[in-house]
C-alpha cells in the first residue's frame, strides 16, 4: 500500500509522490536535489528503480532503466554536448552493447557500435536490438507522469 505526499529535506532536496508505509520514497515520484538534478520515475523502498528520467543541472540527461539508483538496465544517455549513447547500463556506468551517437550526428568511422565498457569500445559489432530496446526503454521512461 502506498500514498501520496511531498516532503522538504532540511538540504534543500524535495520529493512529490508516493511512499510505502515504511517511509520511503515507493511508486512513481519527482525528486529534486540540492544540485539541481531531478528524476521523475519509479521507486522501490527509496531508490531510483524501474523507468525514470534523470536531468542534471548541466542539460545532460539519462532516460531508461535504474537499479538501487543508478543507470542499469537499457537506456539512453545524452550529455550536455550532444553526444549520445543508446545501450545497456551497469551500475551507473555504460557497460555493454550499444551506439555512441557524436553531437553531428554521426557514429565515427569505422562506427562506434558493440560493446563497450566505460567509455571505451572493446568489441565492434552491431547492435540493433539493443538499440531498438533502448530507446523504446527512453520512451517508457518519459511516459512517467505523476
Amino acid at each position: 500500500m502506498t500514498t501520496r505526499a511531498s516532503y522538504k529535506y532540511g538540504e534543500g532536496e524535495e520529493y512529490h509522490g508516493e511512499w510505502n508505509t515504511y517511509g520511503k520514497r515507493h511508486g512513481l515520484g519527482h525528486l529534486t536535489l540540492a544540485n539541481g538534478t531531478k528524476y521523475t520515475g519509479r521507486f522501490e523502498n527509496g531508490f531510483c528503480s524501474g523507468h525514470g528520467v534523470m536531468s542534471f543541472a548541466d542539460g545532460s540527461r539519462y532516460e531508461g532503466e535504474f537499479a538501487e539508483g543508478r543507470f542499469s538496465g537499457i537506456g539512453v544517455f545524452t550529455r550536455c554536448d550532444g553526444m549520445k549513447f543508446e545501450g545497456e547500463f551497469r551500475n551507473g556506468k555504460v557497460h555493454g552493447l550499444g551506439l555512441l551517437t557524436f553531437a553531428d550526428g554521426t557514429h565515427g568511422l569505422p562506427r562506434n557500435e558493440g560493446y563497450f565498457e566505460g567509455n571505451e569500445l572493446k568489441e565492434r559489432q552491431q547492435c540493433n536490438e539493443v538499440i531498438r530496446k533502448a530507446r523504446n526503454s527512453a520512451t517508457i521512461a518519459r511516459s512517467q507522469h505523476l
